[in-house]
């Protein structure tokens, strides 16, 4: 399995959003954004249906399945 579990980075682009924004608007550290876009360190559940929100994109969007 591919360790690039999601998609944030991708979307974020495709938003025409930075990592600084999501984080602001998460009250999350910067860094920890980045290791989510990166895919480090992975979102809980909660926090990537924010994002989804945030970013007016289904969950599932964020997530690479079965590829």
């Amino acid at each position: 399995m591919d360790k690039d579990i999601n998609r944030i980075k991708v979307i974020l682009a495709e938003k025409k959003r930075t990592n600084k924004w999501l984080a602001e608007q998460l009250e999350k550290d910067p860094g920890t954004v980045s290791k989510w876009c990166t895919n480090t360190l992975q979102p809980n559940l909660e926090t990537l249906l924010k994002i989804a929100e945030l970013l007016d994109v289904k969950v599932q969007d964020l997530l690479r399945v079965g590829e």
